[in-house]
């Protein structure tokens, strides 16, 4: 069934006793990924982004709606999505912004900055692999306006151990607008 395939893999729970300590050496590995991923977006280093990824990568933002706070839990539509890539269509992503000259949202590009907080970082059933919550804002500012937008979100990430570096298995973000008031998401979150 369609609807099937446009539902993400479940992300595992976060068990408050498998939370690593802040300041633990994998705590401070995983933080530095997540720095050092976002200076890479931020500087158009997409290429070198893009070798963070894992082949099975699932990148998704699912729609929000507004629901009262009996229905919060139904607040995410994760059928129905802003993003829903695999690594295939992140790389073609990539690719567009990089070497085609049909990026027009992105050219000249986006002023981004991506600020990464409150960092929880869980352990999962496999031991190759971490839950990783995060806050996210981004700044996004284009061409000589004088305003600029501001993207609040939640990010889950799986990043899995491979070959001894951490990659990206997967993300889900979650975005505070129900109406996102950029007027395009060229950008990567």
């Amino acid at each position: 069934m369609l609807q099937n395939l446009l539902e993400p893999t479940p992300l595992p729970p976060s068990v408050r006793a498998n939370r690593l300590a802040i300041g633990s050496p994998e705590y401070n590995e995983i933080l530095d990924f997540l720095y050092d991923e976002a200076e890479m977006l931020d500087n158009l280093r997409l290429a070198e982004w893009g070798e963070l990824l894992t082949q099975d990568l699932e990148y998704n933002a699912p729609l929000r709606h507004t629901r009262s706070t009996a229905q919060f839990d139904q607040t995410y539509i994760r059928t129905v999505q802003h993003l829903h890539e695999s690594y295939g269509s992140m790389l073609m992503r990539v690719k567009r912004i990089t070497d085609t000259k049909s990026a027009w949202g992105e050219d000249p590009p986006s002023r981004v900055k991506r600020m990464v907080s409150n960092v929880r970082v869980y352990k999962t059933d496999k031991a190759d692999e971490f839950k990783v919550e995060s806050y996210l804002l981004v700044t996004r500012s284009r061409f000589d306006f004088d305003y600029f937008d501001l993207i609040p979100c939640v990010r889950y990430d799986i990043l899995r151990r491979v070959e001894g570096s951490l990659k990206l298995a997967r993300r889900e973000i979650l975005l505070d607008q129900v109406v996102i008031g950029t007027p395009n998401l060229g950008i990567i979150l």
